[in-house]
């Protein structure tokens, strides 16, 4: 997989459009371009993006080009994602807790240190 081919294939609004139609089951391209509002030849580039990262697969019958979503790039994606915000909670937490430690040390510190000076000004 590609991670950044599939990040790019899903940046754009039209991308995720195609995709979502795909989702529900194979198109033909003439199919796919017809909700948009944008030339054939345009719609024909972005499904090469989309091929590029491998979320949809190509079948040619005669004339005809069915496409297919192919879920795993984006499954895949969505894994990379999940091991990372684990890692950077996992790293976060821990900061949180440094930090509050470092907190409650000054804390103590300052909650003595008063006590004493408040006697010597009375």
């Amino acid at each position: 997989m590609d991670l950044d081919h599939t990040l790019i294939a899903l940046a754009d609004p039209t991308r995720r459009g195609i995709l979502q139609r795909l989702s529900k089951g194979e198109a033909r391209v003439t199919e796919l371009a017809e909700p948009f509002d944008i030339s054939l030849n345009s719609v024909s580039k972005h499904i090469r993006i989309l091929e590029r990262a491998a979320l949809v697969r190509r079948r040619v019958s005669g004339r005809e080009h069915f496409l297919t979503f192919n879920p795993a790039p984006m499954e895949s994606a969505a894994e990379w994602m999940e091991r990372h915000r684990i890692f950077w909670t996992e790293r976060l937490d821990a900061l949180e807790a440094a930090l509050r430690a470092e907190d409650a040390v000054a804390a103590a510190k300052e909650k003595s240190t008063p006590s004493s000076n408040r006697r010597s000004k009375k």
